[in-house]
């Protein structure tokens, strides 16, 4: 938990969370830490059997579970006592961001969400980057070789892992490989339990996203929402299809020119903290 330097009364409150297979001490706790320095309270969290969150098995991601993690940290903040329960928010990072829009379509406390650099899960896990295979021939192929690891795993008596970031770094990697490469796997952002700067999520760890869509429902958000991307980044098209579909004067798509997917996470040149702020001083009434 962040807070600000001098409390008077009942303050608003965020929940911050991401990227996806990040931890809390990576780029969460810098945007946890930088709006509680503009007078938020602020917690950031580590996803349900990641990081220092407890449960098992561990490395496992589910749709359900990861927006629940929102939930839960809605109900601590709403009970603490410098906190007004009627001014909550939450910021998702990268994966995080649609963890965040499906908690906003399904939690009328949260009040106001920023989703940053963000990914749809659910979406890159059953059509691939880019939708580059998204038809059922690829989708079959990709769950008969989950389930076949399913039976190693359970043979084994424990989860394979899938491998975090890649290393070392071929030569030939895509440019949005080498820009997660300098993020996680360099000192600018390495974290001894980050599954991207290390060993990554199990193997099966993030099947259920496959059938599972967490945006089903976006369209129903009636809270506030901000998206930020970057304009070169591999990843804005999440975003801007996300923006599509939400409905209401109450939705932006804020696009930080040529900036890349994880300046997000940690280029305070980049991140644009004065807009955030504004954001929830708006919302948050």
């Amino acid at each position: 938990m962040y807070e600000p330097k001098e409390i008077n009364g009942k303050l608003s409150a965020i929940a911050v969370c991401g990227p996806f297979g990040a931890v809390k001490e990576q780029a969460s706790g810098l945007y946890a830490q930088s709006m509680a320095e503009r007078g938020f309270i602020t917690i950031a969290f580590d996803p349900s059997f990641t990081g220092e969150s407890g449960g098992t098995p561990r490395y496992m991601a589910s749709p359900d579970i990861n927006t629940e993690d929102f939930q839960a940290a809605v109900d601590f903040l709403s009970v603490q006592e410098n906190v007004d329960p009627e001014k909550i928010g939450i910021i998702g990072i990268c994966g995080w961001g649609g963890m965040a829009l499906n908690a906003a379509a399904l939690d009328t406390r949260i009040k106001a969400t920023v989703a940053s650099t963000m990914y749809d899960m659910s979406r890159v896990n059953a059509n691939g980057y880019f939708d580059a295979d998204n038809n059922p021939d690829a989708r079959y192929k990709t769950r008969q070789a989950l389930n076949a690891q399913r039976i190693i795993d359970y043979k084994n008596g424990n989860y394979e892992l899938g491998g975090g970031v890649v290393d070392p770094l071929p030569d030939d990697a895509p440019f949005f490989v080498k820009d997660y490469y300098a993020y996680y796997k360099a000192p600018r952002g390495y974290h001894t339990r980050s599954l991207n700067s290390n060993g990554g999520w199990n193997k099966i760890g993030c099947m259920s996203f496959l059938n599972q869509p967490i945006l089903c429902y976006s369209d129903e958000i009636r809270s506030a929402v901000l998206l930020i991307h970057g304009e070169k980044a591999h990843s804005c098209y999440f975003s801007r299809d996300a923006y599509k579909k939400l409905k209401g004067d109450n939705k932006e798509l804020l696009i930080i020119p040529n900036a890349v997917h994880t300046d997000l996470y940690d280029n305070l040149d980049i991140i644009p903290f004065d807009k955030i702020e504004l954001f929830f001083k708006e919302n948050l009434k």
